[in-house]
């Protein structure tokens, strides 16, 4: 915001070059530009609280012991351990009452974890 100050000595810079220089879009500094406008200094400078986001599936604890599991020995016969193997081990060893493949599978991505 300082650097679109129009009253500054050097006058306000353009949106370009305010991009360039704190490495960010032009449509981000047009977004803090509208929400200066509409809400004021207050409401430019905080984040909009995301009302639509779920609550997590697994609690750091829980993603600990899935990482683990992910990490064990598969089942005999298995060569690896599946999603699903995986979701059904965690809520057999109480971890979690229920969990999806998918929800394994997500946590793994966010993780950066691979089956064994």
């Amino acid at each position: 915001m300082l650097l679109a100050d129009t009253n500054r000595e050097q006058g306000g810079g353009k949106d370009e070059a305010i991009s360039q220089a704190l490495n960010i879009s032009v449509a981000t500094i047009e977004r803090v530009r509208q929400r200066l406008v509409e809400q004021g200094l207050e409401g430019a400078l905080s984040r909009k609280l995301q009302n639509n986001r779920k609550p997590r599936c697994l609690d750091g604890s829980q993603e600990a012991h899935l990482i683990a599991l992910t990490c064990s020995e598969p089942p005999m016969g298995q060569g690896h351990w599946t999603m699903r193997m995986l979701a059904q081990q965690m809520v057999e060893l109480g971890y979690v009452e229920k969990i999806s493949h998918e929800t394994v599978r997500q946590t793994l991505k966010k993780t950066n974890s691979s089956r064994g």
